[in-house]
């Protein structure tokens, strides 16, 4: 039973039972609720700030980077250089009376180097992808995946490293080119040439020409025929050869990149499986708490995340 106070009041002993359902307006509970919103969006924000991270955490840039330069450089390689042996094939029909058809043969060739060289670009990016950030430890998880991760990889440094070899010889023919088109130019601006009164004569040179050649056809003389042969080809062709002589240098840095980033992945992919090793060393040796692994293996696991970048 209940004692009352001195004024026939319930004393402070006596307990009041509030009601469950009761609702109550307060300032507390206000802010109260507005700091959990507040919360609750500082946690989304870090949730998508973690996905984005993670995101960017799978992309190889330097692989990347690769691609980029070899595209951009087999790009500007196949336009300039379809531009200038069209040319050139139309100085020696036009000047020299040389039909070249196997011209046109090399044109083709070009077109298809650069679709191929776009398309091993591609191919190589995706195996820096895939030996990236968290994806290499989701694909190359298993013993079968580490060793195609690996023969993939010395496969494409094999090729990657042929195609070097051929893009240097391409970028030694393509500098032979542009010196002697930069002699051409420098005979076409000698002013005895410009005011006709000298013909530029090529016979001198005549052993690159076929035998059945006419003594004729080696001289450039006359106002029409100067004009082709220096202000319709030889200007032209020799700024597309300068730029295709760029772009096959490009071509090669590209693929000294892709050797590094290859080597720098298959590396990656070998260290994996040891790591993997090591971390189930650890979970033996700590069975009871498998997700909190020791300070030695904790500084381990974020140096090996933080070099695949690759």
């Amino acid at each position: 039973m209940a004692r009352h106070g001195r004024f026939g009041r319930p004393s402070d002993e006596v307990t009041t039972v509030v009601p469950l359902r009761r609702k109550f307006k307060s300032n507390i509970s206000i802010d109260r609720f507005s700091q959990i919103n507040v919360h609750d969006d500082y946690i989304e924000d870090n949730s998508y700030r973690n996905v984005c991270n993670d995101c960017m955490a799978r992309v190889p840039y330097a692989t990347l980077i690769a691609t980029i330069m070899c595209c951009l450089g087999v790009g500007i390689f196949c336009g300039t250089m379809y531009r200038g042996a069209t040319l050139s094939a139309l100085m020696m029909d036009q000047v020299f009376h040389l039909r070249l058809g196997w011209l046109e043969a090399v044109q083709l060739v070009f077109a298809t180097v650069g679709a191929s060289m776009a398309a091993l670009g591609f191919m190589i990016l995706c195996v820096g992808c895939l030996a990236t950030g968290a994806t290499r430890h989701k694909v190359y998880r298993a013993w079968r995946s580490r060793v195609g991760g690996r023969i993939s990889c010395a496969v494409f440094m094999t090729i990657t490293y042929v195609l070097q070899l051929g893009w240097l010889l391409i970028f030694a023919f393509l500098v032979i080119t542009t010196l002697i088109f930069t002699v051409f130019w420098g005979l076409c601006s000698n002013p005895r040439v410009q005011s006709l009164d000298q013909c530029i004569d090529f016979t001198q040179f005549d052993f690159m020409f076929p035998n059945n050649t006419r003594v004729e056809d080696m001289k450039v003389c006359g106002s029409q025929e100067v004009k082709l042969f220096c202000k319709d080809y030889v200007e032209k062709a020799e700024v597309m050869f300068i730029l295709a002589t760029v772009a096959a240098m490009l071509v090669v840095l590209s693929l000294v990149h892709y050797l590094m980033c290859l080597s720098a992945n298959y590396a990656h992919i070998r260290d994996h499986e040891k790591f993997q090793e090591l971390q189930e060393l650890q979970y033996l040796q700590d069975p009871g708490e498998p997700d909190t692994p020791h300070s030695g293996m904790g500084s381990l696991g974020s140096h090996h995340r933080a070099k695949d970048r690759f």
